[in-house]
Order: C-alpha cells, then structure tokens, then sequence
C-alpha cells in the first residue's frame, strides 16, 4: 500500500511564490510508485485547497482561476487518523476524505516556515518532514540563531539588533551603539525573513537610515552587522537529524552586486519566457573552489550547526568568508531551503527522488520516538471536584 503524502505550501508570506516553485519542483520528483501526493495550496489569506491543476506550475499564473477549478479544503484529525477533508460538498456528490500518513510542508518565510506550520501538524499528531517548532523558530529569527551559535562557540558576526519603536523613539542612541560595536558599512536584514528580502547594504548613516526604514517595513525587529568587504558566500546543505547528519558538497552563488539578492536567487537563470526556476535558477560554482581543508572545515561546521539547533530534515546553511582573514562565519540557516536544496545534494550524489526518501524515513523516525514519550497521564483529577452554584467562592475541592 502506498504512503499518503500531503505536501503544504504557499502561505501567508512574501516568500509565498518562491513556496510554490519548490513544492512544485519536489512533487513531481517524488516516487508515484511508493507514494500518493496530495497538493495542499494554502492562499496568502490561509484557506487550502487541492487539485490535480496544482501539480504544473503553469497552473498558478492565474489564481483567481485556479480557485475556481481547485477545491477547498482543511486538515483535521478524526479518531486515529488526520484527513483532508473536503469542504462545500454538495448532497449527491460527496467526495471522500482524504487519510494523510505524512505531511511535507514546503514553505518559506513567516508565517509558515517560522514553526507555524509544524506547530499545526504537532497538534494534530501527524508525522512531518523538516524542522520542530523550536528549531524552525530559532532557525527563523537571526537574532535568537546567532545566540545560540555564540553558546555553543561556532563564529558569527558581532550585531545589534533593536525593534521598530525602539528606532523611531532613540533614533540616535541606536545609530550611535550600531557605529561603535558594527560601524560601517554595514549590512542591515529584517530579523525574520529570508530570500533577501529587505537586505540592504550601507555606507554612510544616511544610507542606514533608509536601510532600517525598509527593514521594519518588512519586520518588527531589525538586525544589523559589519559588511565583510573581501566576501566570498559559501553554502552548504545538511540532512539527517540531531542523532545523524551528513553535509553536501559547497557551492559558491553569484553574486551581481554587493549582496546576494532576491533577483540573483530566483530570476538571475529564468527561462526564455521569464519564469523561475526556484534556487536552482541560482548562477553558481558546484563545487565551490575551495581547499579541501577549507571544504571540510565548512562542512563540520554546517553539521555542528544543525545539531546546535536541534535541526532536521534538510536544511542550507549559508557561510562567509573573509578573505582579508581567511575566516569563515556563519551568516543564516535556511530550514526550509529554495528548492529544498536538491542541486548540492543531486552534486553530492543523491537524486532529488531519493533526497526524499530520507526525509519521509526521518520524519517518520522522530514520529516513532515521539509516540514513545508521555504526554498525558492516565488518571481523572476532576472525578472528584465539583463547584456550588456561587461560582469560585463555593468551591469545594
């Protein structure tokens, strides 16, 4: 019998299109002849749906049109199972649930990516690829990850980081404790965002201005850091889990300017009719030219990472190098990676098919481990308390 997959993407984020071309690229790399895929689209406003359409990415240039023909849906637990389940059914035409083995969210950003999602699928008891609410959270927000890097004695750029009102209220007690413990130039992030979405590089303090003022355009809480002028960007991806993990091989991106942007990630290799091919459209050196012992000195890092974060599934790690130093830093973790990273695995010698049989075995491996621990206790404190008709103060307990 075949495993029942449900793979969850979209969101209500702004990485909600980069989302898609992942789930779409890994769905039609999954094995038919060992799983059923269901497609759950989640629009920006949160609803699901599903539908054959969901499966070609051509379908999604229209979504007004594609809600129209898909239909809706929502997850639920019903006794020992989670379904999904259709709604608006009509009396003569019901269509029948759905029984889901597994969940596979493929989503990026906040919202989703942030331990949102997995906290849904921990609530209702059902297996899932990728990272635990925690080590997503952590993975998310740059400030807490670079915390815990610092703890556990792995090389991260110093930072300051400050919210929104705290900008606008001591505008220039922060720019003063940025020029003495960062100075410039400097790279200014929103904390919990990834693709490079509002990263800005600045020079002179009326460019940090306009760098922050963007940055909480797009979060709440804004980190910056030192600019490494003599940068070269290494990445490496991880899979396993905190017991077993194993690195990829390392790549080098192109970068057009000063910083990796959103446009060299996703659009800097599209197609002839302009569309995206996710990371994978990514201009990059596979392997990276490095050394070997640099090589492996950034792969044992990339795995002391993932396991200081509790991390699982698949993850890319993106690193920096000064060349001036020959120091290597770790810049973010991506837990949920563009393309899920099947490029540096597909290099390191493991096909994208493959890749997710590893991660459907390690979700459900972690599944096993948790029905083994106790979450509830089998006794009825409440047998015997009952209150009087006055509420608290007739009480008797």
């Amino acid at each position: 019998m075949k495993t029942n997959i449900a793979v969850l993407y979209g969101c209500r984020s702004v990485e909600h299109e980069v989302s898609i071309i992942s789930a779409v690229q890994a769905m039609r790399s999954i094995n038919r002849e060992k799983y059923d895929v269901t497609p759950i689209y989640v629009t920006k406003s949160g609803e699901m749906y599903t539908g054959e359409m969901m499966f070609a990415i051509e379908s999604y240039r229209d979504t007004e049109k594609l809600m129209r023909e898909a239909d809706p849906v929502c997850l639920i637990r019903t006794g020992d199972s989670v379904v999904v389940r259709f709604l608006n059914q009509k009396a003569f035409h019901k269509k029948a649930d759905i029984p889901v083995n597994v969940a596979f969210p493929i989503v990026h950003g906040t919202n989703c990516e942030d331990g949102t999602v997995a906290g849904l699928l921990e609530y209702l008891n059902l297996p899932y690829v990728g990272c635990d609410v925690l080590s997503a959270a952590v993975g998310m927000d740059k400030v807490v990850f670079k915390n815990v890097l610092e703890n556990a004695g792995l090389p991260v750029l110093p930072c300051v980081s400050f919210r929104a009102r705290e900008y606008v209220l001591e505008k220039e007690r922060i720019t003063a404790e940025v020029m003495e413990k960062v100075g410039l130039p400097a790279i200014v992030k929103p904390v919990n965002l990834g693709s490079s979405v509002g990263i800005t590089k600045a020079k002179t303090p009326e460019e940090l201005d306009d760098a922050i003022s963007l940055a909480v355009s797009f979060s709440d809480k804004v980190l910056v850091e030192h600019a490494v002028t003599a940068l070269r960007e290494i990445n490496c991806s991880v899979l396993g889990d905190p017991d077993s993990c194993e690195a990829s091989v390392c790549e080098e991106p192109f970068m057009h300017d000063e910083i990796l942007s959103y446009k060299d990630k996703y659009l800097g290799n599209a197609d002839k009719s302009g569309a995206s091919k996710g990371m994978a459209s990514l201009g990059r050196k596979i392997p990276a030219d490095l050394t070997a012992e640099k090589t492996e000195e950034i792969r044992k890092l990339a795995c002391d990472i993932f396991r200081a974060t509790g991390s699982s599934g698949v993850v890319r790690i993106d690193f920096m190098i000064d060349t001036e130093t020959d120091k290597v830093y770790a810049n973010e973790i991506n837990t949920i990676p563009g393309s899920l990273a099947f490029y540096l695995w597909e290099a390191t010698g493991l096909s994208y098919t493959d890749m997710i049989d590893r991660l459907i075995e390690i979700a459900f491996r972690r599944q096993r481990n948790r029905d083994n621990m106790t979450f509830t206790i089998d006794t009825n404190i409440l047998s015997g308390v009952s209150f009087g008709t006055k509420g608290s103060k007739g009480s008797k307990m």
